[in-house]
């Protein structure tokens, strides 16, 4: 089953889909948002498209572990995607995720500090990434 990540911001959404087993997250588009209606549309478009089985939302939440103004937005945006599709939606916290994404793209030779280069799909593949390792964590017994 494949599973869609998605990094939900003001401006832009970044968008990460699984293979069809569900092991490898991989960077898929960037949604440039214009408005509710349209970014929904978009979204269960790539969900209808990819067959997703299960939608991961990263959600923003304050380095203490606190609900802050982006992600009550985020919860939101979510809440409304959530009634234009019958997918499951997970939440998965995202904190330092873009962080993450801009190092992994220097070190693979991506722009350097300071050019304007979008790491949102990046972001989502590692919110993606986190839920899916997760999920085929051997049990302990």
């Amino acid at each position: 089953m494949r599973s869609l990540g998605l990094d939900i911001g003001d401006r832009r959404i970044g968008v990460a889909l699984s293979d069809p087993e569900g092991i490898l997250a991989s960077p898929l588009a960037v949604i440039n948002r214009r408005n509710e209606r349209f970014d929904i549309e978009a979204i269960t478009e790539i969900i209808r498209q990819q067959q997703v089985g299960q939608v991961v939302v990263g959600l923003p939440l304050s380095m203490d572990g606190s609900l802050g103004q982006q992600a009550e937005k985020v919860k939101d945006f979510t809440r409304k995607l959530g009634e234009h599709t019958e997918v499951p939606l997970e939440y998965r916290d995202e904190r330092l995720t873009t962080v993450m994404a801009e190092r992994l793209k220097r070190a693979a030779g991506g722009k350097k500090k300071g050019e304007k280069t979008r790491y949102d799909a990046q972001a989502a593949a590692i919110i993606l990434q986190g839920y899916l390792d997760e999920k085929h964590e051997p049990e302990l017994t």
